[in-house]
């Protein structure tokens, strides 16, 4: 009975592993070798926007250093250290009992002048007078017609040292000359300035708005003229490192005279408004600027570019057979990479999975978003 067991169990077992083999296992092809799993994109031809990345240097279109313009002591501060101003707002105050002395001193005697003037003048015209009667000689008449010309002088004279006067108390009042930020402070109440010291109470920086220089290769040169040439200048946007809000969005308003030779790159400079001092002076940010819009370009993800000993390629999925397109890259755009190739409109390109993949290999697309670039097939 044992026996007659056994052996019916050596008969099943390999009908049942026969039966098991017979059937081909997922992800293999009935009559080849195992299908390759691969994640695909699809390919753009459209328009794409020509974006030049850089790095740049956020600067001030000014910078103020706030002097006193007349000796003094500092008697009021106005701000504080930090602040925002405005042009015309008052910063400092000097003592000016001095100026305001002078100034009266000087206008009694301009009142004292100008009577000696009335008198030289009525002189002038009554010698005049006499003269024409026989009464006065050409001399007298002369020396009056001087004495009251001098007196008219003085008048004068005495009016420029006013106005001058005036201006040492209106110094005296040290105020803004742009809108801007103030630094450190380094004086306060109490400490005396002398104008031949030159030294500086502070400084004012424009910040809104503000410009950023950065620098492109010069192969870039032309298109970015043709640009400038145009009604609407190029625009440019800043990102500071850290900085997860959108980035600052500005145009471009000067190109630079000559190329560095050194490094074969043009000075550019955008500006942008800066009410909420996103940007600083100093800081350093990375800058886009978009000269011009290529149109009909191919653009795959950037992960499908591969490179060989032959140059660059990417793989084609076609009936689930992959075939191998040799490409040109022209430049990158965030995860899209635009190329030059036959390669058309929706097709899809191997992502994840080519370096297992050779030319007329079968694979299988497990995708889980191949749509996942449509949105900038919504952009075009």
């Amino acid at each position: 009975m044992l026996r007659n067991a056994t052996f019916a169990l050596a008969m099943i077992l390999p009908l049942l592993a026969a039966a098991q083999g017979g059937a081909p296992a997922a992800g293999t092809s009935p009559s080849g070798p195992p299908m390759i799993p691969v994640t695909t994109d699809g390919a753009i031809v459209g328009p794409v926007p020509v974006q030049i990345i850089a790095n740049g240097t956020v600067q001030s279109e000014s910078v103020v250093t706030i002097r006193p313009r007349v000796d003094g002591q500092i008697t009021h501060v106005h701000v504080a250290e930090g602040q925002m101003v405005r042009r015309g707002q008052l910063l400092f105050n000097l003592d000016s009992r001095l100026y305001q002395a002078l100034l009266q001193q000087q206008e009694a005697q301009l009142l004292r002048d100008r009577a000696q003037a009335t008198r030289t003048q009525l002189d002038a015209t009554r010698y005049q007078s006499l003269r024409g009667e026989s009464f006065a000689s050409q001399q007298r008449f002369e020396q009056a017609q001087a004495d009251a010309a001098a007196a008219a002088a003085t008048v004068q004279a005495d009016l420029a040292l006013i106005s001058q006067i005036r201006l040492s108390v209106e110094f005296a009042a040290i105020t803004a000359e742009v809108d801007g930020q103030l630094g450190a402070l380094p004086l306060r109440v109490g400490n005396f300035v002398r104008l031949a010291e030159n030294v500086a109470l502070g400084t004012i920086t424009q910040t809104n708005p503000i410009l950023v220089q950065f620098n492109v290769p010069e192969r870039w040169l032309p298109m970015i003229r043709n640009a400038m040439r145009s009604n609407t200048p190029p625009p440019v946007l800043a990102t500071a490192d850290g900085d997860t809000g959108p980035p600052a969005e500005g145009v471009l308003v000067f190109i630079d005279s000559q190329v560095d030779t050194a490094t074969g790159s043009i000075t550019l400079k955008g500006r942008f408004d800066n009410a909420d001092s996103r940007l600083l002076p100093g800081q350093y940010v990375q800058v886009s600027v978009v000269p011009a819009v290529q149109e009909n370009a191919i653009s795959v993800a950037s992960a499908a570019v591969q490179t060989g000993q032959q140059g660059r390629y990417v793989f084609v999925v076609a009936d689930g057979v992959a075939r191998r397109r040799s490409i040109t890259l022209d430049r990158s755009l965030g995860e899209r990479a635009v190329v030059r190739g036959e390669i058309r409109h929706g097709e899809r390109v191997i992502v994840d999975g080519a370096q297992r993949v050779t030319e007329g290999s079968r694979v299988v697309d497990r995708s889980v978003a191949p749509q996942r670039v449509s949105s900038l097939e919504t952009q075009r």
